[in-house]
């Protein structure tokens, strides 16, 4: 029997805003005092703008202060992206609102957009790569990939996307990959149609959803929030809680219904409460050096057995899971997936 989800909550108010302000919101530059305004047209217009600066979402891009009206988040469990530091942030147009409709995505309105930062390094060695931009607009989302220029000034659009060589974190040396723009729909697509992936009622903090509503950018403070634990305490957190938003985050985007990996059969949503549907011993569809000789997607109380625990551990081409978005191996999320099949019953 699979163990029973449990929402882990008992976090500080004070921990995550201290932690947001910490990763999110740089200290302005002093020539960052002015007042920046977005630019909504290049937001809304069928061309696609050729600079990330042509929207006008920083008063200084290169520290990422926002500009007016561009608000920045953290989520608890972010998308592993081989160790990058994400800056993340929402454009809600003046005397427009969000719509908090339960625990699931936050419903934008059109002239919205998502933004976020991939870089490396820390202080003044820090380097931004690509920020990627979802655009709302009267016939959907739009999702552009901006990559960075040397000198750290500005970044262009990168329809075919690009190849930067960096060490993350960890110390590995790699190929980086900036998307290219259909790539994006690999990710991002429900039944064929665009849509955001980040920002769910359930992943976002409730102290940042009251100050959101509070500010009159949000209708309500939905119901259901805050409850992935945060990823920085995956240690102590619940471990099936943690373990199953890991896989909400960063697997599910594709193994769900009417996305790119729904032949699986594999669905690996926060909300879905099917053992079978998350792999318990579920057989995969097809078989092949993906599967490692192994028989099952999960057998409850052994990961060496499992199929999930073999990919995830794997940078094999063509065996690697996630196989999109990432060069490296995460360990810290095999880990926390070891441990939740390792205590299956």
């Amino acid at each position: 029997m699979i163990a029973t989800k449990i929402i882990g909550r008992g976090v500080l108010a004070a921990a995550v805003l201290a932690l947001s302000s910490a990763t999110l919101v740089p200290s302005p530059a002093p020539q960052a005092a002015q007042t920046i305004a977005v630019n909504d047209t290049a937001v809304l217009e069928q061309r696609l703008p050729r600079k990330l600066s042509d929207f006008g979402f920083f008063q200084n891009g290169v520290q990422q202060v926002p500009a007016a009206n561009v608000v920045p988040y953290r989520l608890n469990i972010p998308l592993y992206s081989d160790g990058a530091e994400k800056l993340r942030f929402m454009y809600l147009p003046a005397g427009l609102q969000a719509i908090g409709g339960g625990e699931g995505l936050l419903e934008l309105p059109v002239g919205a957009a998502l933004i976020k930062t991939f870089a490396f390094g820390e202080g003044d060695d820090r380097q931004l790569i690509e920020t990627r931009v979802l655009l709302r607009r009267a016939d959907g989302w739009l999702a552009l990939p901006y990559k960075w220029n040397d000198e750290q000034t500005d970044a262009r659009l990168a329809i075919a996307g690009a190849r930067v060589d960096l060490t993350t974190p960890a110390g590995e040396d790699i190929s980086y990959r900036v998307p290219n723009k259909n790539q994006c729909k690999e990710c991002h697509g429900v039944d064929g149609e665009v849509v955001p992936i980040g920002p769910k009622a359930r992943n976002l903090s409730a102290d940042w959803l009251e100050d959101l509503a509070g500010a009159g950018k949000l209708n309500a403070v939905p119901d259901g929030h805050d409850q992935l634990p945060l990823w920085e305490n995956r240690e102590t957190a619940d471990v099936t809680a943690t373990a199953r938003g890991y896989l909400d985050v960063n697997c599910a985007h594709c193994h769900r219904p009417g996305a790119t990996a729904s032949n699986s059969g594999l669905d690996l949503r926060w909300e879905q409460d099917d053992p079978h549907a998350l792999g318990v011993n579920k057989r995969p569809v097809a078989a092949g050096r993906g599967s490692g000789g192994h028989l099952f997607d999960i057998v409850p109380g052994d990961a060496d057995s499992s199929i999930m625990t073999f990919r995830m551990r794997s940078d094999e081409a063509g065996v690697a899971m996630p196989e999109l978005g990432k060069t490296t191996i995460d360990q810290d999320g095999a880990d926390i997936v070891t441990r939740w099949i390792e205590e299956m019953q």
